[in-house]
């Protein structure tokens, strides 16, 4: 038992050493694109539930659409978003996609 074990490692056959070697390579790359994809992911979605948490009435935003508007009211999942004068729309507080504040106030635009 112990002959064949040596001769299949000196031929080059397939053992114990090739199996160990493809599944260290399997992880490797779920660990890669965890890291490169995944992880990157989670944070960002983080950080825009911590802005759509943190919105109040007076707040201008730009929805998802590309309605830039003020928020008038906020409801549980809803906004009511003003885009002109006494023009008020009911939408999803999911789709407001950032603050107008933050526009404004970016290096792109100076």
């Amino acid at each position: 038992m112990l002959n064949t074990v040596l001769l299949q490692a000196a031929t080059g056959g397939t053992g114990a050493g090739s199996g160990w070697s493809s599944m260290i390579m399997i992880v490797a790359l779920i660990a890669i694109f965890y890291f490169f994809m995944i992880a990157p992911q989670q944070k960002k979605q983080k950080k825009i539930n911590a802005f759509r948490n943190s919105l109040k009435s007076g707040d201008k935003v730009m929805t998802a659409g590309g309605i830039y508007g003020r928020i008038r009211d906020i409801k549980d999942n809803a906004v009511i978003l003003e885009i002109a004068d006494g023009v008020r729309i009911k939408i999803d507080k999911n789709s407001i996609y950032q603050s107008m504040q933050d526009v404004t106030e970016s290096p792109a635009n100076k």
